[in-house]
């Protein structure tokens, strides 16, 4: 279950996301106000604590964005 919530995050990451993606031109400087991006951070999560609790802390962090 992480690998594929992994390799979702990466293909998130490299085709998608705003900050390293193909859309970074939309955001130029980039979107996430983090220093960590959260999908970087929700990765990060999963590796350490799981898929729920990465989930969830991911979820938490991307709530808070505002």
């Amino acid at each position: 279950m992480e690998k594929l919530l992994i390799s979702l995050i990466n293909f998130y990451q490299a085709y998608l996301s705003f900050d390293k993606g193909l859309l970074v031109f939309l955001a130029p400087g980039g979107a996430c106000k983090y220093e960590v991006s959260c999908s970087q951070y929700t990765k990060e999560s999963i590796e350490a604590y799981g898929a729920l609790k990465g989930i969830f802390m991911g979820m938490k962090r991307i709530w808070s964005c505002k």
